[in-house]
């Protein structure tokens, strides 16, 4: 199989119907940010200390989410009326959640905004937080223009949760002070 096929030359891509639209699309540019956030993780995930049980743990549950983001871009490239094969469900929001509630109880309680740094794959992880930000924008926007299925912009949103309080753990199990907005 080639990497490049040539149909995208004219600036249109297919969507997962086949159906041709232009590559500024908003589906396009909607599962493009997905896309974008996956590879922002990816990059954060490899940040990470390489044996530490925390950082091992990380990588076990990213392997979950970053699957499912794939999912939520597909579900974004199908055109309303089409079916994807791994439809986004309820349950996988709740596997977020569940994850949410894990890291979240062994953090120190949030009094005032925090300035993304510390460590470098917390930084990386807020930055994967302002993405994901972004697709979720994005796909509420195509969700008021055309069907789209609900639990793809929770899952988009509880992701960007997920996502904060990952930087936040990173930080706290490599020792790093969090730095606080000073009003």
């Amino acid at each position: 199989m080639k990497i490049y096929t040539k149909t995208g030359d004219k600036g249109e891509t297919s969507l997962v119907s086949g159906m041709r639209v232009p590559k500024f699309a908003d589906r396009v540019d909607a599962y493009g940010t997905c896309d974008e956030a996956n590879s922002q993780i990816g990059l954060a995930l490899s940040l990470l200390p390489d044996a530490e049980e925390w950082a091992v743990s990380l990588r076990s549950v990213f392997h979950v989410i970053q699957t499912k983001l794939f999912h939520v871009g597909a579900e974004l490239a199908t055109p309303e009326g089409k079916k994807v094969g791994w439809p986004i469900a309820d349950e996988d929001v709740a596997y977020l959640e569940e994850q949410i509630d894990k890291l979240a109880a062994d953090q120190p309680q949030l009094t005032n905004f925090i300035l993304p740094g510390g460590h470098p794959a917390s930084a990386a992880f807020h930055v994967a937080r302002t993405v994901v930000r972004r697709a979720e924008r994005k796909a509420v926007y195509v969700a008021q223009q055309e069907q789209v299925n609900s639990a793809v912009v929770k899952y988009l949103n509880r992701l960007s949760d997920y996502l904060f309080v990952v930087a936040r753990h990173v930080n706290l199990q490599t020792g790093k002070a969090e730095q606080y907005l000073h009003e």
